[in-house]
């Protein structure tokens, strides 16, 4: 049976799915896509799969797609990043008969990405995508489909799409924001963008980007014109997002934690999840943050999440008619809904546009800016410094070092040749000394072995003495190598 394109493929074989989850890395597994699909979600798609890692590793493989046969799960897209053809094929023959669609990742924007040359990083080498899309079109026995970002230029974004669509990909997933726009300089996604793409191509596109509630889905669908919509961040938030609904954040919780009984996945997956759904609550009940991050087992995160239904049941028994939700939230913060990521500061953009490249400084420059602002800082940093109020990432109170005569390294405060431990053992090895302040001592271990081996051996003549010596010292001096 010959394989279907285009509309054809996005009727049937995907349902006309309006509602899609996204590929997120450790966070669309297989028990997050069943709770999703119980709340409205239409298609899933895998986590990211790297194919070099997918095609060597059968573990990787059962891990991620191989496990127990789930027939809820479908209709399901599974997304790999690559940059190699043959490598990316492989992979994805390898994955075919466990899904209904191939998806290559064009859209990643983290550093990661970078560091591989996969993703967003890709989208200015049209040759080396078209032979990519070309042979999976060719070897594939299920459609191939790419996620993508958008270019600052509209129309440079509109001819990359349809050198996709040119090349074999029957679906597009267009992301409108840039590579540049992540983090907290995430800005607002282009629709403008996306719904030219959607009038550029024949073939099916989703779009990503801006989607925190039902209504943002249908208004998209409205002002674009595409078949389906996409979300990651709101579906984390609010997993009944494709229903409308804002539920009870530890009922979500509560049935995720169940499909995860039956279907297992890594603790640190549970955990990210619970993160996200109570986002909002975990700022008002911190102890309960740290239980969650230091709990070793799944019992124990249930145990958690009870704790916590039972405080906000506390918090609604207590609560005074006609309070309003605080920090400026839409609903309480034991209710699901968005979490609307903070803007760098008005004054740092140059020209007043945070949608582009030019209207934002670097995340670097924003960092260095102000330590006292965490708005300005990285996630990881943001993380220290909620763990430690008190910690300062300003480079000019960092203290000063004096440096190894050899390396540059820091130097020992107490090393009697002014180095770091490293250039001080290749020297005190050389020239069999000590420095008791690395805890160096080739030159007392040597003189301990010559005695020790003096004392056996009696008077000797000069010449087997000599050579008795040299052979002790060779000896302690390996030793104190391998000590070291």
């Amino acid at each position: 049976m010959p394989k279907l394109r285009g509309e054809a493929f996005w009727r049937e074989t995907l349902r006309s799915a309006h509602y899609v989850v996204a590929p997120m890395v450790d966070q669309s597994e297989l028990a997050w896509r069943l709770l999703s699909r119980r709340h409205g979600a239409q298609l899933c798609y895998t986590p990211m799969l790297h194919a070099q890692v997918f095609l060597r590793d059968a573990n990787y493989r059962r891990e991620n797609l191989y496990g127990e046969a789930c027939p809820e799960d479908r209709p399901l897209i599974v997304q790999f990043c690559a940059n190699d053809p043959e490598v990316f094929v492989q992979a994805a023959l390898l994955a075919q008969d466990y899904c209904d669609a191939i998806d290559l990742n064009l859209g990643c924007p983290q550093m990661i990405a970078k560091r591989g040359h996969y993703g967003a990083f890709l989208q200015e080498e049209w040759d080396l995508l078209q032979r990519m899309i070309l042979l999976a079109n060719e070897k594939l026995s299920v459609p191939i489909t790419c996620k993508i970002r958008v270019f600052p230029d509209i129309d440079k974004t509109v001819k990359y799409a349809q050198m996709l669509e040119k090349a074999g990909c029957q679906l597009l997933t267009v992301h409108g924001r840039t590579k540049e726009q992540k983090g907290p300089l995430a800005g607002v996604a282009s629709w403008e963008h996306i719904q030219a793409v959607r009038k550029a191509v024949n073939i099916p596109v989703f779009a990503n980007g801006n989607i925190q509630c039902l209504s943002d889905v249908e208004e998209c669908i409205r002002k674009t014109g595409v078949h389906g919509v996409m979300s990651a961040e709101g579906n984390l938030h609010n997993p009944a997002l494709f229903e409308g609904r804002n539920p009870l954040v530890w009922e979500m919780a509560e049935e995720y934690l169940e499909i995860v009984r039956k279907y297992p996945c890594p603790l640190s997956y549970v955990r990210a999840h619970l993160f996200k759904l109570w986002h909002h609550t975990l700022q008002v009940h911190q102890q309960l943050r740290e239980e969650l991050a230091k709990v070793k087992t799944l019992e124990g995160i249930i145990d958690v999440n009870r704790e916590l239904k039972l405080r906000c049941q506390e918090e609604i028994a207590n609560q005074k008619e006609g309070e309003k939700p605080k920090e400026g939230l839409p609903f309480f913060h034991w209710i699901c809904q968005p979490y609307i990521r903070p803007r760098p500061k008005e004054r740092c953009r140059e020209n007043g546009d945070s949608g582009t490249e030019k209207g934002v400084r670097g995340k670097r420059a924003l960092e260095e800016e102000e330590d006292g602002n965490s708005e300005l800082l990285s996630k990881n940093k943001q993380k220290k410094k909620l763990r430690n109020p008190n910690k300062s990432f300003d480079p000019s109170l960092k203290p000063k070092y004096a440096k190894c005569d050899q390396c540059g390294n820091p130097k020992g405060n107490k090393c009697v040749f002014n180095m770091c431990r490293g250039c001080c053992k290749k020297r005190a090895f050389k020239e069999t000394a000590d420095c008791p302040g690395h805890g160096l001592l080739f030159k007392t271990k040597y003189e301990k072995s010559l005695s020790w081996q003096h004392s056996q051996r009696g008077i000797q003549t000069p010449e087997i003495s000599q050579r008795g010596d040299a052979e002790v010292r060779e000896t302690a001096v390996l030793k104190e190598a391998g000590d070291s």
